[in-house]
């Protein structure tokens, strides 16, 4: 015969038991490594997800590539095949070029530009876009506006060092910028360019300057110039159909949690970026700070190629997004 008590501890049991197969599974895929500030963000996300959603969501991030490879991670969300996955602007290429718009040199660098970002009518504007080719976005992550120019025996400095050399580039409008200072660009996802440049495949890279320690550069490339000339960021997305089976709660445990991790994201790539050039010396590498001078030239160099390539890939709709990013800068 059971006791009062035992029968109390079994019915409990098995309610967490059934709360927790009822937990709505949601399956998060991204490419980088574990280490970099922003994948860190990501699971401060997750957790948060959870805590808001009473434990309704069931959030499983898959880092580094493990579950799903970066260029697929559109398509699978698009398709159901899992429910969500964070992507760089850049990897939307030419199926969004309109996501590249922070990419243009020297074009958004501002912080407070980009503390208003989630809540302008600019954001509003892509995950408009975004849901047109099949997905619903969640959260917007600043990543960085501070990179460099990787190299191996000496530094990038000026347009003309770029002469003749072979490096990753970020997709065609801002490979334009590149191209007009005479290197030639190589397509690859974060994941593989270590390799490509251990192996000499490609000679040089443009990376955001945390992500060139966390991904370990300073062990394949020497030299880095830092240089304000792009700005990224990481955005998550989820398959539109499984968001409208989600329940009120749910969503709004969503909404909550990608405006916070908005926040999160600015303030830890504020730190990174601003302790990443000396952990990188602490490593061997000659950084060098791009001069104001310096930028100018990249700036005048870059500048005219992407927005010509802007152009030609987005049209009016480019047009209309790069005067709603006017009113934030």
């Amino acid at each position: 015969m059971m006791t009062k008590t035992f029968l109390a501890t079994l019915l409990a049991a098995t309610a967490m038991t059934g709360a927790a197969s009822a937990a709505e599974l949601m399956r998060c895929s991204h490419q980088l490594p574990p280490g970099h500030h922003i994948a860190e963000v990501v699971d401060r996300w997750a957790a948060e997800v959870e805590t808001l959603s009473n434990g309704e969501i069931d959030v499983q991030v898959f880092g580094a590539d493990s579950l799903v490879k970066a260029n697929d991670n559109i398509l699978a969300v698009a398709r159901g095949e899992i429910e969500c996955a964070f992507s760089l602007n850049f990897q939307w290429g030419k199926t969004l070029p309109l996501m590249n718009v922070t990419i243009g040199p020297y074009t958004m660098s501002s912080i407070e530009a980009w503390k208003k970002w989630p809540d302008s009518e600019a954001a509003a504007y892509l995950e408009g876009k975004l849901l047109d080719k099949g997905v619903k976005n969640i959260a917007w992550m600043f990543q960085t506006n501070v990179s460099v120019f990787t190299s191996k025996g000496k530094a990038l400095t000026k347009p003309d060092d770029f002469k003749g050399i072979k490096m990753r580039g970020l997709g065609p409008a801002f490979d334009r910028g590149l191209t007009a200072m005479g290197a030639s660009t190589v397509s690859l996802p974060g994941s593989e360019v270590y390799q490509a440049l251990a192996t000499g495949v490609i000679d040089a890279a443009v990376t955001d300057v945390a992500a060139a320690y966390s991904r370990r550069y300073y062990e394949v490339q020497d030299h880095m110039t830092v240089v304000p000339v792009l700005a990224a960021y990481l955005h998550g997305y989820v398959t539109p159909s499984w968001y409208d089976g989600l329940s009120d709660t749910q969503k709004a445990a969503l909404d909550e949690a990608g405006k916070k991790a908005a926040g999160w994201a600015i303030e830890a790539s504020e730190k990174a970026s601003a302790d990443a050039p000396k952990q990188l010396e602490e490593k061997g590498v000659t950084v060098h700070i791009a001069t104001s001078e310096e930028n100018e030239a990249f700036r005048a160099a870059m500048q005219p190629a992407f927005e010509e390539g802007f152009a030609s890939e987005t049209g009016e709709e480019g047009r209309e997004l790069l005067a709603l990013i006017a009113k934030i800068k």
